[in-house]
C-alpha cells in the first residue's frame, strides 16, 4: 500500500511541475516603463529593442545610441529621469483587448533645469506579447 502511495505521489508531483510552469508575460505598463528605462536610465538601445515591434527596432538600430533616440525619436533629451504610468486606456477586460494607449510621466532634468513631461505610446498584443508599435507625436500647446 505504501509503495502505491509513493508511486502515485511521484506521478502527481511530476505532472504538477509542468502544468504550473507558465512563461510570465509583461503587462503594457511594464513594457512601457521598461522601454523608457532602457532609453533614459540605462541608456541601452539593445535592451530597448525587446519592447518594440520590427519597424521601430530598425529605427533604434539606425540611431545606435540613447542620446540620439531621445533627441530624434522622442524629441526630449533628459537626465536623472524618474518615470511612472500617468494613464492607460485599458479596463477590466484587459485580456480581450489587443490595442492600448499608455501615457508615461517623466520627471528629470532638461538642460540642467527641472522638467516634467509625458509621452504617449501605443502598444499591440502580438503573439501573446505586448509590443510598442507607435510613439505618438508630442502635442504642442498653443496660446490663443
Amino acid at each position: 500500500m505504501r509503495i502505491l502511495f509513493f508511486i502515485s505521489l511521484l506521478f502527481l508531483v511530476g505532472c504538477g511541475d509542468n502544468a504550473t510552469k507558465e512563461e510570465y508575460q509583461l503587462t503594457p505598463e511594464e513594457v512601457s516603463l521598461g522601454f523608457f528605462k532602457a532609453v533614459y536610465v540605462d541608456r541601452d538601445i539593445e535592451q530597448a529593442k525587446q519592447y518594440v515591434d520590427d519597424p521601430i527596432k530598425q529605427v533604434l538600430t539606425h540611431y545606435h545610441i540613447a542620446s540620439a533616440v531621445q533627441r530624434n525619436m522622442l524629441s526630449l533629451s533628459m537626465t536623472n529621469v524618474e518615470m511612472e504610468i500617468y494613464d492607460i486606456d485599458i479596463d477590466f477586460f484587459r485580456r480581450f483587448t489587443q490595442d492600448v494607449m499608455v501615457i508615461v510621466k517623466m520627471t528629470g532634468l532638461k538642460g540642467g533645469q527641472p522638467w516634467i513631461d509625458d509621452r504617449t505610446i501605443r502598444l499591440h498584443k502580438i503573439g501573446g506579447k505586448w509590443l510598442i508599435v507607435e510613439l505618438m507625436p508630442e502635442k504642442r500647446k498653443v496660446n490663443g
